[in-house]
């Protein structure tokens, strides 16, 4: 990787970032009890999680610009690692032996890469 290419890296993880932040607004919204259906689509954090993914959409396509497409899904690997900790930390959610062999296996696989 490139000095050049740096900025659109960290454009790409930071729109990883953002993508499951909504991911974790979506769910905190499924969860709750809704008395019609448009209450359930028009919650804020509904329209705020969706909203961001809009938005992460169009920063991973900027990223583009300067991120080699052979790059891009390393990158996006580590939404996986963001959705894991947002699970335990935010909705107390239990690991177990598999999803830490998992976790693990993505992690040397974006280590490796790096390489």
């Amino acid at each position: 990787m490139t000095q050049a290419q740096l900025p659109y890296v960290l454009l790409y993880l930071c729109s990883t970032f953002l993508a499951s932040v909504s991911q974790v607004l979506l769910k905190k919204a499924a969860l709750r009890e809704h008395k019609t259906l448009l209450e359930e689509y028009t919650d804020w954090r509904v329209i705020l999680g969706y909203g961001l993914f809009v938005g992460c959409t169009l920063l991973t396509m900027l990223a583009y610009k300067g991120v080699p497409l052979n790059v891009g899904p390393v990158l996006e690997a580590t939404g996986y690692l963001y959705v894991t900790i947002f699970g335990v930390t935010i909705f107390h959610e239990k690991m177990n032996p598999k999803k830490i062999a998992a976790l693990v296996m993505i992690v040397v696989g974006i280590i490796i890469y790096a390489l």
